[in-house]
């Protein structure tokens, strides 16, 4: 048996940990347990960019910060919109 899973550094784990908020977050859209309109959302996806991005400090790939940057930001403008919207 491998032990792979007992050698992930904590940065590893938040990178999982991520992936598997993005995977909830989606899944709560298909369900519509959620609307894209709603700002748990848009928190939800900043949580999980922003943990994969930490995740990638232990095997950095280029690619795959800019993604994560930009979900990050457009998580951040969406949230901003939608709270300016309530006031």
């Amino acid at each position: 048996m491998s032990t792979y899973f007992f050698d992930l550094t904590i940065f590893e784990i938040a990178g999982v940990f991520g992936f598997g908020l993005y995977v909830m977050n989606y899944a709560m859209l298909t369900f519509r347990r959620l609307t894209s309109d709603c700002i748990i959302f848009y928190v939800i996806n900043f949580s999980a960019a922003s943990l994969v991005l930490l995740g990638l400090t232990a095997s950095f790939n280029l690619a795959a910060a800019l993604i994560q940057g930009f979900w990050i930001v457009m998580s951040v403008i969406a949230i901003s919109l939608r709270v300016m919207r309530r006031l």
